[in-house]
């Protein structure tokens, strides 16, 4: 019983299971007939292992599920420039395909939200369908 005791309070030992015990046992070289009838034994009887408990399933994290992701679903979007004029186009519009890796990029003379939403509609959604999310950096002209 000692050798069970040193193997389960020694500083080493950590508060294991019964199975695990008699793994250090056997480790150590010892074995009797009642080694795992004793090692579950004194588990049983610890009350600081008691009282600390087991993990379980109340402690696991819980899964969370992915969305789906397909080609042309999850863009990013947003500006660059403003640039020197050139044809009186001095902006940007870059949209990256998230899975894809996909690159569009439009130029306009400005940045407001009515020449995003129809370049949207005109070269995005008829090519490619609707995203199911668009990523921006949630400046006013999105």
């Amino acid at each position: 019983m000692e050798i069970l005791k040193a193997c389960h309070d020694s500083p080493v030992g950590g508060l294991h299971s019964g199975n695990y015990i008699v793994a250090k046992v056997l480790e150590c070289g010892y074995f009797w007939p009642t080694l795992y009838h004793d090692a579950n034994l004194l588990v049983k009887s610890c009350d600081q292992g008691q009282r600390q408990g087991s993990i379980g399933r109340k402690h696991e994290m819980p899964i969370n599920f992915f969305m789906e992701v397909k080609l042309f679903y999850v863009w990013g979007i947003n500006f660059m420039g403003p640039f020197v004029s050139s044809r009186g186009m001095q902006y940007i519009l870059v949209l990256v395909d998230y899975v894809f890796k996909w690159v569009e990029a439009i130029a306009f003379p400005n940045n407001d939200g009515k020449s995003v939403t129809n370049c949207l509609k005109k070269n995005i959604f008829t090519r490619f369908d609707t995203p199911r999310a668009i990523i921006s950096d949630g400046g006013t002209h999105f």
